[in-house]
């Protein structure tokens, strides 16, 4: 069995889940989706352990400072989400979208060179275990409409907001 480091951090969005494996950070989740985090990691390590530890240390300063306004802050974080190959593809792609913009589904699949994968790119970026880091947030559909954000599209409009990315 697999075991995990563990720890619920308050945002100013709510209560948070990181699991980090051995330094790396494996998950960043809203608290309340503890049953999608449960499966993430069942797919991943099937059976694991969780083992609660103080919030890390450069995790939590990075997030303070994104929500105190530094927008680009995560790329000292190690992160290790472990997904397919498609998906490491699409969750790199995520990484490039800059603070203050938005993507459609179909400009993310144009991006990693594969223009008629726009749905599986939705699935991909519905897989996204590290929320706000890997800023799967940045993504909406072709006509603007928010969706799809496994925080809520409440959540959603206001990481877009901070971010400058809508009004």
């Amino acid at each position: 069995m697999k075991m995990l480091d563990s720890s619920t951090c308050s945002l100013p969005l709510g209560e948070i889940r990181i699991v980090m494996d051995e330094g790396s950070l494996v998950l960043l989740d809203f608290e309340e989706n503890g049953q999608r985090s449960h499966n993430l990691l069942m797919k991943r390590y099937g059976e694991y352990s969780l083992r609660e530890v103080s919030c890390p240390r450069q995790v939590r300063k990075s997030l303070d400072s994104y929500f105190a306004g530094e927008l680009e802050v995560f790329g000292q974080i190690k992160m290790d989400p472990s997904g397919t190959p498609f998906q490491s593809t699409v969750w790199d792609a995520l990484k490039r979208i800059p603070a203050g913009e938005s993507w459609s589904y179909s400009k993310l699949a144009n991006e990693i060179g594969n223009p008629r994968a726009a749905r599986a790119v939705g699935s991909a970026n519905a897989s996204n275990p590290i929320s706000i880091m890997i800023p799967c947030h940045r993504v909406i559909t072709q006509n603007g409409r928010l969706s799809g954000y496994a925080g809520g599209t409440s959540r959603q409009r206001w990481l877009l907001q901070h971010e400058g990315a809508l009004a």
